[in-house]
């Protein structure tokens, strides 16, 4: 489907983390729908290597690119070097996906150098090419705030929050000073969908209950998880907003999200309704401090400005994503 009547044909796109979740879907959103585009990945892959939490640095992972036909530059968006080799192109949109996006990660240092100082790189590609540029922020930038959560009250309760909240300051800076330019930062509230399995324990909790309950085993879920709320959004709705941000003039940030909360509850008894299952529920205490209890997004700048429409409900996208938890369940353990 188009979201766009923005002809990409014959246009240079950079995606960068074009091998993860969001970025490897954007990449087969324009492969598909303007064959003729041409489509440059940006990923530094996996390595292997990980974090103390013992999730991994990079959750790049090449069987997200299986079928794609354009450029792939694997480098790290930390090196000079790396991004270097993009000077060969000249972009006429710029995807910033890549970043360190754990939540977990407490190396400060680690993740402003990976999300914040690497963006004034992008961002002088995009003012040297004429770029519009669409960059990942995320809902973490409001922490503990009541919802709903509106663009202008952030407080950030983590250092990933913090680094995209400070992604923003340098985009505002940028637009001040370059008023031809255009950028959007989309705030990402629960994605979820095909292409998330490779983040691993980062994954959305619809995929990972899903695949517990394919084990014969209840979900388990934090204690009161019928209270604690979250606005889950389909990849689908996510690759929306990426496209409708291409066609405003109007720089800024948005919240991506369909604007209604649902429970983590929720998704346990649809993904047991979908499967065929009744295996209850089995709840543990919740371990985390500073513990996001309630995100719903206040959409309404993003519907007015972007033209956004939220069209994937959790019933339809769970119901639409359980060939694809089963298919990944029955390789995993084949």
């Amino acid at each position: 489907m188009a979201y766009s009547e923005t002809n990409f044909n014959n246009k240079t796109i950079l995606i960068t983390g074009g091998a993860g979740f969001i970025g490897s879907n954007l990449v087969f959103y324009f492969q598909k729908n303007y064959p003729d585009s041409k489509i440059v990945v940006f990923d530094c892959f996996r390595n292997g290597a990980t974090f103390t939490n013992e999730n991994l640095h990079s959750f790049g992972h090449y069987k997200n690119l299986v079928g794609f036909n354009g450029d792939i530059i694997c480098g790290n968006i930390n090196r000079k070097s790396d991004i270097a080799l993009l000077d060969k192109y000249k972009f006429d949109y710029i995807f910033h996906q890549a970043a360190i996006s754990d939540t977990r990660v407490n190396n400060q240092e680690t993740v402003m150098q990976t999300n914040v100082n690497t963006f004034d790189d992008l961002l002088e590609i995009a003012k040297t090419d004429g770029s519009v540029i669409v960059y990942a922020s995320s809902a973490a930038v409001y922490g503990n705030l009541p919802s709903p959560q509106t663009v202008g009250k952030e407080n950030p309760e983590n250092i990933y929050g913090y680094s995209k909240y400070m992604m923003e300051q340098i985009a505002h800076q940028y637009e001040k000073e370059n008023p031809d330019m255009v950028i959007v930062g989309l705030r990402f509230f629960n994605v979820y969908g095909p292409g998330e399995y490779y983040k691993a324990k980062t994954a959305s909790m619809v995929i990972q209950l899903g695949h517990q309950i394919l084990n014969g085993t209840a979900p388990r879920l934090f204690k009161g998880s019928n209270k604690i709320m979250r606005d889950f959004i389909n990849i689908d709705d996510v690759i929306q907003a990426n496209i409708r941000a291409c066609n405003t003039t109007q720089s800024g940030v948005y919240n991506v999200g369909t604007g209604k909360a649902r429970s983590f509850q929720d998704i346990a008894d649809l993904l047991q309704k979908e499967l065929g299952t009744n295996l209850g529920t089995e709840y543990f205490p919740n371990p985390y401090d500073g513990y996001q209890m309630d995100t719903q997004a206040d959409i309404r700048d993003t519907q007015a400005n972007l033209n956004f429409e939220p069209k994937v409900s959790l019933e339809a996208g769970i119901k639409a994503y359980i060939p694809e938890i089963r298919r990944l369940y029955n390789e995993n353990i084949s």
